[in-house]
């Protein structure tokens, strides 16, 4: 789908430095700005983290034009809800744009009801460590263009929108209790489908339509069975079958990482070597030397 605030920044000065489609038509955007004056007014909500600069932003108030922005504050801009800003010098910041049915589908999958009205707050130059961190921790600290992050950007969404139903509605449900992992049955299969599709870019969206479940509840009890989230243990899987494949020298690193989910050997190379300490073409040739030296003895 398209979103408004989106297709405004783009006539205007705006760079957009990132983009990402996720799961339901959920939308990323990193995006650079300056010496700019904008008019926001959409029909879905903008949740906006500021990453660098913006201390000369300007929004504008019906008392007059107030600044307070900076590194890490966030705006969150509601359907329906017009605002005015003038940026005077450089802003980065990234956005996440999703629609009421979106939210309203969340929390009917969450708490099993329907709210009445669903309406977000409006929030200016706020500060949250949970968004924060949901921002920096997952979604900024990955390329958002590789298919084997999906899942991690699709399970920060979900966060993030879910933080956004509990503390800045009007609805400000508590999280549900969730009692317990996976049935048996179930989380073999789900392991199994895992291992089946770690060469395709999974998101947490399907991972908990397999086992029939809201994503809320099935990132929980997926934890509480495994021991770690969703994203790292696809992660972790995705590494350990690269490994595996590394043994066998008639695989070409493209082939291994496009085997295990990597759109290009230079991102397979790169979270390889955050895992390891060393990029797979090292790996491979430190294991071919052992192996020649215990073949030597």
């Amino acid at each position: 789908m398209n979103y408004q605030t989106f297709d405004m920044l783009q006539r205007h000065k705006a760079q957009l430095r990132h983009h990402a489609r996720l799961n339901d038509g959920i939308q990323l955007a990193h995006w650079f700005n300056s010496g700019d004056r904008v008019t926001n007014l959409s029909n879905h909500h903008t949740l906006s983290l500021y990453i660098a600069d913006g201390y000369d932003t300007w929004h504008k108030t019906p008392h007059g034009w107030r600044n307070g922005g900076g590194p890490d504050r966030f705006c969150l801009m509601p359907s329906g809800v017009e605002s005015t800003w003038d940026l005077r010098s450089d802003l980065s910041f990234v956005h996440l744009y999703c629609t009421e049915a979106h939210l309203r589908q969340m929390a009917e999958e969450i708490w099993d009801r329907s709210p009445a009205q669903l309406q977000l707050h409006e929030k200016v130059f706020a500060s949250d460590d949970r968004i924060t961190q949901l921002y920096r921790h997952f979604l900024l600290s990955c390329d958002w263009r590789q298919p084997a992050n999906q899942l991690m950007l699709s399970s920060a969404s979900t966060l993030l929108m879910t933080h956004l139903l509990q503390h800045y509605s009007q609805v400000q449900w508590h999280a549900p209790y969730v009692r317990g992992g996976l049935a048996p049955a179930v989380l073999r299969h789900l392991l199994a489908f895992i291992e089946d599709h770690l060469d395709q870019p999974l998101t947490l969206a399907q991972l908990s339509q397999e086992a029939a479940l809201s994503e809320f509840h099935f990132a929980r009890m997926f934890r509480h069975s495994v021991g770690e989230a969703p994203h790292q243990y696809v992660m972790h899987r995705r590494m350990r079958r690269a490994k595996e494949m590394l043994n066998d020298a008639s695989l070409s690193l493209t082939e291994i990482a496009l085997r295990c989910g990597f759109h290009s050997p230079s991102h397979f190379s790169n979270r390889f070597r955050q895992v390891h300490g060393v990029p797979p073409s090292a790996w491979r040739n430190g294991r071919d030397r052992l192996f020649r030296q215990r073949s030597d003895t």
